[in-house]
């Protein structure tokens, strides 16, 4: 073999080597976002906000020098799509440390996979039935991978139930106030179905048979005339913004003095704007401590992470971009903690959740709510923060200066402060 031949076969070693080394250098994580189907009015600013803050990571060394390998998919808000997605990431050759996850029937979909592999997902889906991680509850299947980040939608539900009975109270209306729950028949709207129904009755509601809407926009003027001749006093809306705003438009064109109470992912700035006076007075759950602009000292770091794909710093981000950026930092820190003790494995990731109490990510104080894991609840809070959409004029225009001259804004008008009662615990 010549000198050169032995200096080609080295320098193809040390490319390999290399080559290696870097993959080697690389933590693997799994993204479902969902930009083009049934949620993707409010999955596109959440997608986006994950992807921006792992960029951003990158962008300042990664996690202990090793950069964050996320592999974005827009699964379309379709299960099946999701569970292939899976199958990729869990395949012994490339499985990932960790998966930022999105809906409520892929989520639920995927939790046996997920405690059989050891794979951490941090959803987009606040159903309750993911906070059991050892199935003692006898209501849902061990979720031991599980997690989330803000208060669970049965008890969001529970907490503007409480306001509601409150209202009702301080209205001085005579009999009992009738409550409603709306949305389609589907394991997301229909999450804390249950849950709600049961706290309505506890608290002295009359609890009407449900009302059905489909998960994307159309013609409800049937469902709303049904709601007016009902007598629905609080209704609850379980879908996402897109097909609730469709709802808040054909009710107030029906004339249905009804107080609709919102799903977290079914109000925010945009279906406001959309909505118009439609969505005036809509209560709603907020999980971030404040809104984009907010006076806190996390908002500097949400700002930044928002040039990922905003150099400008121009573009209004909902609440929605925030409580991604709040649910991305979580997994990066528990990744932290994993690469630091043993490596980021699955099982590592999700032991690096269980490691702090009334947690905020660095750098994200007073925007992140205080968040615990346990390994026996994955109930990150049980303190919810009830907001009402104001809106009081023409909603045209850019959203920056809707926002800036208050023709829409975010109230907040109660904060509820559930009991961690065990018997809720995975309902």
């Amino acid at each position: 073999m010549t000198i050169r031949s032995l200096l080609s076969t080295a320098s193809l070693a040390l490319l390999i080597g290399s080559a290696s080394v870097a993959a080697q250098a690389q933590i693997a994580i799994g993204h479902l976002a969902d930009y083009s189907g049934g949620t993707s009015d409010v999955g596109t600013p959440y997608g986006q906000a994950v992807a921006d803050t792992f960029a951003w990571v990158n962008k300042n060394g990664g996690i202990g020098g090793k950069k964050l390998n996320v592999d974005t998919n827009d699964y379309g808000y379709q299960v099946p799509r999701a569970i292939a997605l899976y199958k990729k990431w869990s395949a012994p050759d490339s499985k990932v440390a960790a998966i930022m996850g999105w809906g409520t029937a892929d989520t639920e979909a995927l939790t046996g996979f997920l405690a059989q592999d050891k794979i951490p997902d941090i959803s987009g889906s606040y159903a309750a039935a993911l906070t059991d991680p050892e199935g003692t509850s006898g209501k849902a299947k061990p979720a031991p991978y599980n997690f989330f980040y803000g208060p669970s939608y049965s008890d969001s539900l529970r907490a503007m139930l409480i306001w509601a009975a409150d209202d009702w109270k301080a209205k001085g209306k005579p009999g009992k106030p009738k409550f409603v729950h709306m949305g389609a028949n589907h394991p997301y709207p229909n999450a804390p179905k249950a849950a709600g129904e049961a706290m309505a009755t506890e608290l002295g509601f009359e609890v009407l048979p449900p009302l059905v809407f489909a998960l994307t926009p159309g013609d409800y003027s049937a469902q709303c005339l049904s709601l007016k001749s009902s007598g629905a006093n609080y209704a609850y809306l379980g879908n996402t913004a897109a097909s609730n705003i469709s709802v808040l438009k054909a009710c107030k064109a029906a004339g249905a003095d009804v107080q609709f109470l919102g799903n977290v992912w079914g109000m925010d700035e945009n279906a406001a704007k959309t909505a118009g006076d439609a969505a005036d007075g809509v209560i709603f759950p907020l999980r971030t401590a404040v809104g984009w602009g907010g006076d806190a000292p996390g908002m500097k770091t949400v700002m930044e992470i928002s040039k990922m794909s905003d150099p400008s710093g121009k573009i209004y981000r909902p609440v929605h971009y925030i409580a991604a950026v709040c649910s991305a930092l979580y997994m990066k820190e528990a990744i932290e903690w994993a690469d630091k003790n043993g490596g980021a494995t699955g099982e590592n990731v999700a032991k690096g959740f269980h490691q702090k109490k009334d947690w905020v990510p660095s750098g994200m104080e007073g925007v992140c709510n205080a968040s615990t894991w346990t390994e026996k609840d994955h109930r990150p809070t049980t303190k919810v923060d009830l907001y009402r959409s104001k809106v009081t004029g023409s909603t045209d225009g850019d959203l920056n200066d809707l926002m800036g001259k208050g023709v829409i804004k975010l109230e907040k008008v109660k904060t509820v402060e559930l009991p961690r009662k065990p018997e809720w615990l995975g309902w």
